[in-house]
């Protein structure tokens, strides 16, 4: 079911031209800097993937992949991706990436099961990054200077914004607070994850949650993760599991968070098999990708994927994506959102 967010009072801080020059202000600057802070190249990325190879993103493992006939293939048939986690980490391999480096893409994904509204299209663009490692910076002190170094070009970008459209301010704290996602159980253990997003996020403007994936004391999960990419169940700190995690910013126009990324380190061969026998999927092994993974012909690695439109949506202040990108929505939507002066694309 689709569902608006209707803020009160909201009035675009720019018109349509404006809105369009800060999109491409926001994507060429924002890129440029992850690409220096990270070390990173950017490369060319598919729009789809053979079915069978375990290539696509099985993100929760229950959304249905966009898919069609190849005709000049006898009919084998192609999914659409859902984003490029474990593609990435193929390519750093193809490409014989040296540690310390990595690649960067623009990926663009149709996601049909998506519930529309504010902060959900059926279209997906992100940069999807990823970065060789070495066996000994597969710590949380290591995730988290990743994540430090992503949060200052969040910083220079929201910068740039401010100094291009005046009428916009900034909104973002100095600095990143950290907390596993077992901590913000336990500091609101009557919530639900959600929930405990929105109590964490309003207090600190940016937070990154760590251990996305691996069932938390209570027996549940945060939130999902397929069990083949980022690694959720090796020990951080503290003893509690999880190499990965979400960046999450308040978003003052909607009063809500707003996750702009997910990333993590990534499976090696043993957090692999652990989490494959977790979640029921051991059948994968025989696919492509896990093949390679676990014969040892795949780099280690981190990465995630950083969403276009959101940041874009974020910095100028706008209240829907569509006001970003172009996509489709339920006639519903587009009145009510034309009484409330949100101008989709």
């Amino acid at each position: 079911m689709s569902y608006l967010i209707k803020p009160d009072s909201y009035k675009p801080l720019l018109n349509l031209q404006q809105t369009e020059l800060g999109i491409a202000k926001i994507k060429d600057f924002f890129q440029a800097n992850l690409s220096a802070e990270l070390r990173l190249r950017r490369v060319t990325a598919p729009l789809f993937v053979l079915r069978g190879t375990g290539l696509n993103d099985d993100l929760n493992g229950v959304e249905r992949a966009v898919n069609f006939p190849i005709l000049d293939m006898g009919d084998v048939r192609a999914e659409v991706v859902h984003s490029l986690a474990k593609w990435k980490r193929v390519t750093l391999a193809d490409y014989d990436i040296e540690n310390g480096y990595g690649i960067y893409t623009d990926m663009n994904a149709i996601r049909a099961d998506e519930e529309l509204g504010n902060l959900h299209s059926l279209y997906v663009d992100q940069w999807d990054w990823e970065r060789v490692m070495s066996e000994e910076e597969r710590t949380i002190g290591f995730l988290k200077s990743t994540v430090e170094r992503i949060y200052a070009s969040l910083l220079r970008t929201e910068y740039l914004v401010s100094e291009s459209f005046p009428e916009i301010r900034p909104s973002l704290p100095e600095s990143i607070f950290f907390i596993h996602a077992e901590e913000l159980r336990a500091l609101y253990p009557d919530k639900s994850p959600k929930e405990r997003e929105y109590e964490i996020t309003k207090k600190y403007g940016a937070v990154f949650i760590i251990g996305i994936g691996g069932v938390l004391g209570d027996g549940k999960k945060h939130d999902g993760r397929a069990p083949d990419y980022d690694d959720w169940t090796t020990p951080g700190e503290k003893g509690m599991p999880g190499l990965n995690g979400d960046i999450v910013l308040w978003n003052e126009v909607l009063q809500v968070p707003f996750e702009i990324s997910s990333m993590g380190i990534r499976v090696n061969k043993e957090a692999l098999l652990k989490q494959l026998e977790l979640e029921n999927k051991m059948d994968r092994l025989d696919l492509y990708f896990h093949k390679r993974l676990m014969e040892g012909s795949l780099p280690l690695s981190i990465g995630g994927g950083i969403g276009q439109s959101r940041l874009c949506m974020f910095f100028l202040k706008k209240a829907h994506i569509g006001e970003i990108q172009a996509s489709i929505w339920p006639d519903d939507m587009r009145r009510q959102c034309e009484d409330l002066d949100i101008n989709l694309i």
